[in-house]
């Protein structure tokens, strides 16, 4: 009998394994970059807003229906915040120097930012829990629910972060990796955040759950300049 040849994993697997990478990258995201003055806890709003977690995981669960695009838009939009200032919510703020609108944040997903409002709002419309839960906890909650809902594990998250209530464009720029980035400088701007090589190649490859801009990385496929050769067709 002839062996059987090897399949090579499915797409759906690669997706799982790759969310799997995100949620544990995810998690050091939350611990490491949460602000120095929050004291977090699981149960931090037991007697405040008790369904919080329900309500924001309702929000996610629409919003997934709609557009796959949310999922790694919310896991983007965390990590993009947390490198800036930490996980403060900041990158949610709206003004004349809102991080939003500076560097790699003008990419964000309207889609992302479409289910953390959604979320704030169910959050909000819940009389025990208006104007109770930060901005920073709810988009925490999202990204966990995300991960959860498109393959990953579940896993539990501390509540009780402090909403930032400035804006710092200036620094996104040099918050956050950019697509020429070689090894070295990847590994200094994580190590800066508390996290490691490993952490590093999990965030990049599995927090756009495999999605990505071509020009972000074409060049590294065909470095060809100006005058030179096309690149050769049928090559991948």
């Amino acid at each position: 009998m002839a062996a059987r040849s090897r399949r090579s994993p499915s797409s759906s697997s690669r997706r799982s394994q790759s969310m799997v990478a995100a949620a544990v990258v995810v998690i050091a995201l939350a611990l490491a970059l949460a602000p120095a003055q929050a004291q977090l806890s699981q149960s931090y709003y037991a007697s405040t807003c008790p369904n919080v977690e329900t309500l924001v995981r309702g929000a996610v669960t629409q919003k997934l229906q709609e557009t796959f695009n949310a999922a790694p838009g919310t896991l983007r939009l965390f990590f993009h915040d947390c490198f800036v200032r930490g996980c403060d919510a900041s990158v949610l703020l709206s003004g004349p120097d809102d991080e939003h609108s500076a560097g790699a944040d003008t990419t964000l997903s309207p889609d992302a930012l479409d289910l953390v409002t959604r979320a704030k709002a169910a959050v909000d419309a819940d009389p025990q829990c208006a104007n109770k839960v930060s901005c920073a906890d709810i988009l925490t909650l999202a990204a966990r629910d995300v991960v959860s809902q498109t393959g990953g594990p579940y896993y539990q998250v501390e509540l009780g972060r402090l909403d930032g209530k400035v804006g710092t464009r200036a620094v996104v720029k040099h918050s956050l990796p950019g697509a020429g980035f070689d090894l070295d400088q990847l590994n200094t701007l994580f190590a800066a955040n508390g996290l490691t090589q490993t952490d590093m190649i999990a965030l990049s490859g599995g927090h756009t759950i495999g999605v990505t801009h071509c020009d972000k990385f074409v060049r590294r496929l065909y470095p060809f300049k100006g005058g030179a050769a096309a690149p050769p067709r049928g090559r991948r």
